[in-house]
């Protein structure tokens, strides 16, 4: 049986990763940016590669709308050349030990293409099981969308066993053509005994629109970076993030809104509920390069403490170098609030109801952000689920 080999340039960059992961040293709490996620537990060598199961990639394209391709990212490394070569590793650089050990490690990976002017009329889902306890995932995810295509993608990552320890280590590289829609959804809900990473990037070409909701549920700790970068004049982002956790889970995202084109939009909001001994932190960046007049940026952050016990970080921040732009902020971090219980406990409600009331309508604003449709009532549905299993412990 012959054995399927893989591009040059590919092989070249696995290369290249390996020598760059084995010089790198893993940050430390004086490293900006890793100063509230202590890795001092952390082995990345002690975590044998292993493979996942993954659900909604095939062979060729993989949905009744047509023209769309949905396939192993290895496997479209041979066939789909060009086009993969084109984009892998343009929107994620290989700056840092986790992505070097992505380039020189990834087997496990989809590539969505749609074709220029290409719509679809149905979300395409991709589901990912990390396998084997005390082993490691790289996961490589790439969507391209070309000039004029409209897409939704689902992503998400879980794991074989909630008791199940391990590492996950992914890059997502979303690239949305010239007047190109994307509406991308990530859930996060691996066991609370794994180690996340994950590194992801967006870049938008002119007038081209993305809906990002990352949804952090599961892992013990790690971190999670989102970046995205409107490229294009008339381009706009709309990113929505939600993370529950419980017990001792730590949850770390970095986020950047980075508008390097004129005429320009972008609008971020995340919300945490954290119970039990649960830490979050939550740094976010609106950056404004030169020339990028006229942007328009908010970001936001806030968090529910639902004991005295957990605990957030939210830290906002700007980098302008123009002159003509609007940019805002917002940040909070609190506990459900003893007035709101009062009153809806003095209407007949248990304790419990109020309190369930009040966290549900805190997460379901985020829900509201998203158009009517299929994508609201999934993130509605996920966020419940999630409350569900938070207040019942």
């Amino acid at each position: 049986m012959s054995v399927a080999v893989e591009p040059q340039w590919l092989a070249e960059r696995r290369r290249k990763g390996a020598a760059l992961a084995s010089e790198l040293d893993l940050p430390t709490a004086k490293d900006k940016g890793w100063e509230f996620t202590d890795l001092s537990g952390l082995d990345l060598d002690s975590h044998a590669p292993a493979g996942g199961t993954v659900t909604g990639v095939s062979q060729g394209t993989d949905s009744d709308d047509g023209p769309p391709v949905v396939m192993p990212l290895e496997e479209a490394a041979r066939q789909l050349s060009d086009i993969v070569r084109e984009r892998f590793g343009s929107v994620v650089p290989v700056s840092d030990p986790f992505v070097a050990r992505n380039e020189a490690n990834w087997r496990d990976g989809a590539l969505v293409y749609v074709p220029r002017g290409t719509r679809l009329e149905h979300p395409l889902e991709l589901s990912v099981v990390h396998d084997g306890d005390g082993s490691g995932l790289d996961w490589r995810t790439l969507i391209v969308l070309e000039e004029g295509a409209d897409a939704e993608v689902w992503e998400r990552y879980g794991s074989a066993s909630d008791e199940g320890e391990g590492l996950f280590n992914g890059v997502v590289e979303l690239w949305v053509g010239p007047g190109a829609s994307l509406r991308y959804v990530c859930e996060q809900e691996l066991s609370d005994r794994t180690w996340v990473f994950a590194t992801q990037r967006a870049e938008l070409e002119r007038d081209a629109s993305l809906e990002w909701v990352a949804l952090g549920f599961g892992s013990a700790r790690g971190k999670v970076r989102m970046e995205t970068k409107l490229g294009g004049p008339g381009s706009s982002a709309k990113v929505t993030g939600a993370y529950a956790g419980a017990g001792r889970q730590h949850l770390d995202f970095d986020t950047t809104q980075e508008h390097a084109a004129a005429h320009t939009t972008s609008d971020l909001a995340f919300r945490g509920v954290l119970a039990d001994r649960a830490t979050a932190v939550w740094r976010g960046m609106i950056r404004v390069d030169p020339g990028a007049q006229q942007t328009d940026a908010f970001q936001e952050s806030r968090n529910l403490l639902l004991s005295k016990n957990a605990h957030a970080d939210a830290i906002p921040g700007l980098e302008i170098e123009a002159n003509d732009v609007r940019c805002t902020h917002a940040a909070a971090v609190a506990q459900v609030d003893p007035e709101q219980l009062y009153y809806l406990r003095s209407r007949g409600m248990s304790e419990a109801q109020a309190k369930r009331l009040i966290i549900d309508g805190f997460l379901q604003e985020l829900a509201e952000r998203t158009a009517e449709g299929p994508l609201r009532e999934a993130l509605s549905e996920a966020l419940n689920r999630r409350l569900a299993e938070i207040l019942a412990d």
